[in-house]
């Protein structure tokens, strides 16, 4: 699987982003896809990820209720729609897809988009 991230920009806070992944490769069909973040200075951090079948999400509890995962499999692309956008928020948004169930720990993830920039500030 080959995965490449877009979407991400400069927003306001309270602003909303959508950011893409589109993915090459029959296996994208069942894979889990997710999406992490990483800020400066700090480590990767899992923010959502869904089951091959589109079903069993995931958020991290700093996300939960503001951000949504959802997958088209005809563009075999997914996506992470961010809404009430928060400074914190600012980091490199990675996807990434395993072969298995929607696991919360990056080292799980076997494939990686190059990332892509979301910085949150006024």
């Amino acid at each position: 699987v080959q995965l490449q991230a877009s979407g991400g920009g400069l927003v306001q806070p309270g602003g909303s982003l959508r950011l893409s992944c589109a993915a090459s490769g029959r296996t994208f069909s069942y894979a889990t896809m997710g999406w992490f973040r990483q800020a400066p200075g700090q480590g990767r951090e899992f923010v959502a990820a869904m089951g091959d079948s589109g079903s069993r999400i995931k958020y991290a509890d700093s996300v939960k209720g503001r951000f949504a995962i959802s997958k088209d499999s005809a563009k075999n692309t997914v996506y992470l729609q961010m809404n009430s956008l928060k400074p914190e928020d600012t980091a490199i948004y990675y996807c990434a897809a395993r072969i298995g169930s929607p696991l919360t720990t990056s080292p799980a993830y076997d494939y990686w988009g190059q990332g892509t920039l979301v910085t949150v500030s006024s």
